[in-house]
């Protein structure tokens, strides 16, 4: 045994096993709480980053159907403004429609006037002429006794 007591490796050995033993003893608890404590932070990153996943994936529902809907109202605010515009030129044209027929109407009844008045004109002026006609033969083929025998008739008339 002496040998083994003065032999340099064995001392070596025997320091190397004192200590682990000595680390296993002593340092085991403080490097498993230390581990430990490594994969309790590891697994609530891995429970946070999996509740942040779902979230995300909440939000990504969330926003695919708001766009869908948006889309989807986008869709019916053309649609109406589609139908809005085709209901204002249908308006439109009837309103155009109204006022060519009206101004028509007021420019037959124009017509009809200025036609009116011309033949009323024109009936006056026929008058006329024929009163003048009719006083020129008249004063033409009249003679003194035919004037006062017809003053006379007129004046017996009239009583």
């Amino acid at each position: 045994m002496m040998e083994w007591l003065n032999d340099a490796h064995n001392w070596v050995a025997l320091s190397f096993l004192v200590f682990c033993a000595l680390a296993w003893v002593l340092g085991r608890k403080p490097v498993e709480q230390k581990l430990d404590g490594r994969i309790e932070l590891i697994r609530k990153e891995i429970e946070t980053a999996e509740t942040l996943r779902r979230e995300a994936q909440a939000v990504l529902t969330q926003y695919k159907k708001q766009q869908q809907e948006a889309s989807a109202e986008a869709k019916r605010i053309v649609e109406h403004a589609r139908q809005a515009a085709a209901e204002i030129r249908r308006a439109g044209e009837e309103a155009l429609a109204a006022t060519a027929l009206r101004q028509e109407r007021q420019m037959e009844d124009r017509l009809k006037r200025m036609e009116e008045n011309a033949l009323n004109e024109i009936r006056a002026y026929a008058a006329e002429l024929a009163v003048k006609a009719t006083a020129e033969i008249i004063a033409a083929h009249m003679d003194e006794q035919t004037n006062a025998r017809l003053v006379d008739e007129s004046i017996r008339e009239l009583a």
